[in-house]
């Protein structure tokens, strides 16, 4: 059975999602973001018994079609940008047709119509928060920073940092931890 679960973002919310199962007594055959597989089917009443647990540490099992999909583009964004570490060799739209197997069209138009956002907004919303992350561990130069999430320079990640934040990045590090986001949160 394929259960797929809004705000799986992080390999810590793996770890806990797994745990419930195992708590409830259901194997589970794979675990990734954002869907767990189990060995064979749950019954209404444990599974809604699951969704409960679920809710209390912040995830929900997902329905709708539409759900899933919007659920499965925030998820393979997260992994395009924290994964691939500069070595994107498509764009994302491309990247992100391949994983779904949809038109890009029709999944820009579907994120737009539920989200009030585009994809590259989002993406680029995400991109800042892994900017702002790299800038608190100050453990690489805005270049390595700017190569890393495939920008074509420092100048246009600084242009996009301040576009989206208010500030250069330099007096974002600064400030440092307080003006972060959670994933969930963008």
């Amino acid at each position: 059975m394929d259960i797929n679960i809004k705000n799986m973002v992080c390999n810590r919310c793996i770890m806990a999602v797994s745990q419930i199962f195992d708590n409830e007594g259901i194997k589970v055959e794979h675990i990734q973001l954002g869907k767990v597989k189990t060995s064979k089917e749950i019954e209404p009443e444990k599974l809604e018994h699951i969704s409960e647990k679920l809710k209390k540490v912040g995830f929900e099992i997902i329905h709708g079609s539409k759900s899933r999909i919007i659920e499965e583009i925030k998820t393979i964004s997260i992994d395009y940008i924290y994964q691939h570490n500069g070595e994107n060799e498509m764009n994302f739209s491309d990247y992100l047709t391949n994983k779904l197997n949809l038109d890009y069209p029709y999944l820009s138009s579907l994120f737009s119509s539920v989200e009030g956002t585009t994809i590259e907004k989002h993406l680029i919303n995400l991109k800042i928060e892994r900017v702002k992350e790299l800038l608190v561990y100050d453990e690489k130069t805005l270049s390595e920073i700017a190569w890393e999430l495939g920008y074509s320079s420092v100048a246009h990640l600084s242009g996009q940092f301040k576009k989206v934040t208010g500030f250069t990045p330099s007096y974002f590090k600064k400030l440092g931890e307080e003006k972060r986001k959670s994933l969930n949160d963008v």
